[in-house]
């Protein structure tokens, strides 16, 4: 048994059983990888993965047992190669935050000014992708901490830390009807053509969740990554736009109302690897985003081997 046997088995169980991501993403080729699979087998003497043919379809019994395993043996090697570095490198280093572009552009600026304080000879990258891109960067290890409203609070391997919570509003043209509309319903949005963040970023869930539970199906004539794009086209006059309230800034000729009552509330996660020690600073960015957590506490939970539910009071 080898390293790059349980990094496969580890990897099979991310990326769907698909062996040609798996080689992919370990940089090998598919052969290699279904060697490895079959010598492990072969040396452990049971099946781990379900087969049809030479397809993979999931893990048998003694596999998901296995895959545990694995997480832990391959956490701790992680561990202990950064061992040293964590306490000869503690005040400096490169922070990696992988976030939507709405916290990198709205949410962050405040948090990452007092941060540079605390720790100048730190520096910080940003890296601004999907939530479902924000997860693999924490699974590798490309990213330190991970920034979205969706995915990171589901993932077991993570833990994830509340930060704040965060409702839509809507925007409009100047003299639009909707500004009237008292109290605005789900009914008067639905007339008009929508414009809002596409599946899976930035609370969109909500906002489909809440039009189905009216048996409403909004015209969504587009949809956009990020809320400036949003608030473009609803000034080009394409349609009105459903955004996250936090992106306010400077919006020409439109108007913001507020929505709160008409779609539930969402939570941004900082999001870590579950299991991993990290430099002080990485808990000291926890802690100055959600200073209802102290680094003690912080640190327990992003080392405890099974998943804890963190309670989000506000």
């Amino acid at each position: 048994m080898n390293f790059q046997q349980l990094k496969i088995i580890r990897e099979a169980a991310r990326r769907n059983y698909n062996l040609t991501e798996v080689a992919s993403m370990l940089f090998t080729s598919q052969s290699g990888v279904s060697r490895h699979i079959r010598e492990l087998e072969e040396e452990l003497g049971i099946e781990i993965f379900i087969r049809r043919g030479k397809r993979l379809l999931g893990m048998t019994e003694p596999g998901k047992a296995l895959l545990v395993i694995a997480e832990r043996i391959l956490n701790e090697a992680s561990n202990v190669r950064r061992l040293a570095d964590l306490f000869t490198n503690d005040t400096s280093g490169v922070l990696t935050i992988a976030t939507t572009h709405t916290q990198a552009r709205y949410s962050l600026p405040t948090v990452i000014k007092a941060f540079r304080a605390l720790f100048p000879e730190v520096r910080l990258e940003l890296i601004q992708g999907t939530p479902q891109e924000i997860e693999s960067l924490l699974h590798s290890g490309t990213a330190d901490i991970g920034i979205a409203s969706e995915r990171l609070s589901n993932d077991p391997t993570l833990v994830a830390y509340p930060w704040f919570r965060w409702y839509h509003s809507l925007l409009v043209p100047e003299g639009h009807s909707l500004i009237h509309a008292s109290p605005l319903t789900l009914d008067d949005i639905s007339r008009w053509p929508l414009i809002t963040y596409r599946q899976g970023l930035t609370g969109r869930s909500r906002i489909d969740e809440a039009f189905s539970r009216r048996g409403l199906t909004p015209d969504v004539v587009l949809s956009a990554q990020d809320s400036d794009v949003v608030k473009t086209y609803v000034e080009l006059g394409l349609g009105i736009g459903l955004v996250a309230d936090q992106a306010s800034g400077e919006e020409r000729g439109l108007v913001r109302l507020d929505t709160r009552h008409l779609f539930d509330a969402n939570t941004v996660w900082l999001g870590l690897k579950r299991g991993q020690l990290q430099r002080n600073y990485v808990w000291r960015f926890i802690e100055l985003c959600n200073p209802e957590l102290s680094v003690d506490e912080i640190k327990r939970l992003a080392l405890e081997t099974d998943e804890v539910v963190i309670d989000f009071q506000i």
